[in-house]
């Protein structure tokens, strides 16, 4: 069974986002994600005032009277969220984690998909996929996204959840994926969750969802070589890069020598975090990286969203929302 801890930090996440989705965030969502286009509707009698254009000639002439066709917005959106649940997500300086930043920035997002009756799916991955949640409506299922976020190695087979409109299929097809890359798998010495494969997950995300979607990748990107399948992926959806970092990851305070070890790669090395020049490195080094990450990022149209782990998730969120806008308008 999962913790009265993890119960409880769910409920508080949907207090908190569900206040900012309906303060904050109700219009945002919105007027940045329109749907695919415009659909037939009804023929109705014409009113003075109806664009002539809109008139429907055949049941006119049928009718006897004017008649215009009504089109509406085809609203209904696919919002995909693929998390990563890597060991390097665990790390947290402050009262939150990288992962518990995460599961509230996909809260926000799960919850204003909801609240306009767009699908949530979720995808949660490492070193290979670790599991697949297929999009669907509802409020229940927006809090089963945060729940497996936040409680990723909480259950086990046979508590987790039945899932009756085709767990077993997703996991045949997960299965199926894993395989296919067994053939390298002798070459990474490290287990699956103690690495990132955003590439491998950008495959499965294509090979799994036929609709376009909106996909927000969230993850700290410790990885390489991935930057060819995210352009790949954002040909076919819509894609969204959110940096998950902690401020202790830039900024090591003095405390002399100190044994880090790497979360995913599982070294260990002695640091001397007393000397002003290697902090003034691991700084450089940390922005650098963010830096880089973005630019390459916007060179290949992939849009970006950087969140601190102690910080806001919502502000980065209202900005991202709001830049697009702007573009939209232009």
């Amino acid at each position: 069974m999962l913790s009265r801890e993890i119960l409880r930090r769910v409920r508080e996440i949907e207090v908190r986002t569900g206040r900012q989705v309906a303060d904050v965030l109700a219009g945002e969502y919105v007027s940045v994600f329109k749907g695919r286009g415009i659909e037939f509707d009804e023929v109705r009698p014409y009113i003075p005032g109806d664009d002539v254009r809109t008139l429907d000639w055949k049941v006119t002439a049928r009718m006897g009277e004017p008649y215009v066709k009504r089109y509406v917005e085809e609203r209904q959106l696919t919002l995909m969220l693929m998390a990563d649940v890597s060991a390097s997500q665990d790390f947290g300086s402050s009262t939150r984690s990288k992962r518990d930043a995460a599961a509230e920035f996909c809260a926000l997002l799960a919850f204003s998909a909801i609240r306009n009756s767009d699908k949530v799916g979720l995808t949660l991955f490492h070193g290979d996929i670790e599991q697949y949640i297929p999009p669907r409506k509802g409020h229940k299922h927006a809090l089963r996204v945060v729940r497996e976020v936040l409680a990723h190695g909480e259950w086990s087979e046979a508590e987790r959840p039945n899932d009756p409109a085709g767990t077993l299929w997703d996991r045949v097809r997960i299965r199926l994926e894993q395989l296919r890359q067994s053939r390298a798998a002798w070459r990474r010495p490290r287990t699956a969750r103690e690495s990132t494969q955003i590439a491998r997950a950008m495959e499965f995300l294509l090979s799994v969802t036929s609709r376009k979607s909106i996909c927000f990748v969230v993850s700290d990107f410790l990885d390489e070589g991935f930057e060819r399948t995210l352009r790949m992926a954002n040909r076919k959806h819509d894609v969204i890069a959110v940096l998950v970092t902690d401020h202790a990851e830039r900024t090591l305070p003095d405390i002399g020598l100190v044994s880090l070890r790497d979360a995913e790669s599982g070294r260990t090395r002695l640091y001397d975090t007393g000397s002003a020049e290697f902090r003034r490195e691991v700084e450089r080094s940390a922005d650098e990286r963010v830096r880089s990450l973005e630019y390459r990022l916007r060179a290949s149209g992939i849009d970006f969203i950087h969140i601190d782990a102690a910080g806001s998730v919502v502000d980065p969120l209202v900005r991202f929302f709001r830049m697009r806008e702007r573009r939209a308008r232009r």
